[in-house]
Parts: C-alpha cells; structure tokens; sequence
C-alpha cells in the first residue's frame, strides 16, 4: 500500500452528521447542521461537538447552556444540507421546512419530531480552539423512536436509516453489520455431538 503524505488537518472520515436545535434567553429557535460531534465519555455521559463562533447556534446554545442533538435519516439529506450552509440571521430553518417539534422532557428546548433519536444535552464547557470551540455536552435525556425498539428493548440503530457525512458528501449507513463489539476474541462454543439411540 503505498501513501502520500498531506499537511496536517482534519482528515477524519466519516463522522455522524446531526441537526441541532437551540433556543436563546428570548425563546428564539434555530436547527444548524453539524459534522463534528463525538461521544468522549460514557459516565457521566459526555459528547463534545465544535462550533464556529460567528454561527447563530453558537450564541444560542451559550446563552441557555442547552440543546438537542437530533439524529435525521437519508430521507432528510435536503434539510441536513440545507441547515448547514444557509444562516439562522437570514432564514427561519424551522419555519422554512415546517419542521415539526417535540417539547424538551430534561431541557426547555424542543427536539424534531422526524428525527428518530434526539439527545437533550446541557453545557458542561466551552473551550476556544482555534477556528472552532470545543462544547462539552452532558445528555440528560435520549428519545427514540419505539418502532426501533424490538421484542426484547433492544434499539436497533439499523433500522432508523441514519447518514453520515464523508469529506464533504453524505451516505446513507448499510444496515447489515460486518461483525459486533468483542466477536474478534470471543470464544467459539463446540457442538456437542449426542448419540441417537440405536447408533
């Protein structure tokens, strides 16, 4: 295999993408699209996302120290992309694309209804970086969807049709798995052979 080299910059592919809905002190709402958000921690459960300080969002989320981190499908690509390049200052994203809302349960700022799973977050910090600054969020409340729920309560993310976000293009996610948390070292059980009778 052989490599170029490039300078140094961020080349992680592919990241979730997700719509974010923030409110400010005045009850304003604003969804943005964002392609760089992770999961950091799991107790207390910890996701940090970067923001540009110009976006709208930004302001919003600092002032009310919360807001929803909405999971969309493939069917809403428009709107992801849509959210993403036009600014809250120009349009009501909200309005514009008749988005319904869901009212907050741990937070006062709703989530979208067509999302399957939204995660109501607080602010733990904030910290400057660079072009982006770091916000470290606490989710305090996850909503899914029931029908991706099965028999046994079991979420079954393959079935909501989420997307992601590659070096500046969108893919919908293969539903089928190629293997599972722990498969490369789980033993493999032997099959016990039992005698018929008569053999």
């Amino acid at each position: 295999m052989n490599k170029l080299n490039f300078k140094g910059s961020v080349m992680l592919n592919p990241t979730p993408v997700v719509l974010v809905t923030s409110k400010d002190k005045s009850q304003n709402l604003n969804v943005f699209t964002v392609g760089w958000v992770s999961t950091v921690c799991t107790k207390d459960p910890i996701i940090a996302m970067g923001i540009r300080p110009e976006r709208l969002s930004y302001q919003y989320i600092k002032e009310s120290c919360e807001c929803v981190i909405n999971l969309p499908t493939t069917s809403m690509v428009k709107i992801v992309d849509y959210c993403g390049v036009v600014s809250g200052r120009r349009v009501d994203k909200i309005k514009h694309f008749s988005l319904p809302l869901n009212d907050g349960v741990s937070i006062s700022t709703p989530s979208l209804e067509n999302c399957p799973v939204a995660l109501e977050c607080k602010v733990k910090s904030v910290t400057p970086l660079g072009t982006h600054d770091l916000f470290l969020l606490q989710v305090l409340n996850v909503k899914i969807d029931e029908t991706l729920l099965d028999k046994n309560n079991k979420i079954c993310f393959n079935k909501a049709n989420l997307m992601c976000y590659n070096h500046g293009e969108y893919y919908g996610l293969n539903s089928k798995p190629i293997g599972s948390f722990g498969f490369s070292v789980k033993k493999k059980t032997k099959k016990i052979h039992r005698r018929k009778k008569g053999d």
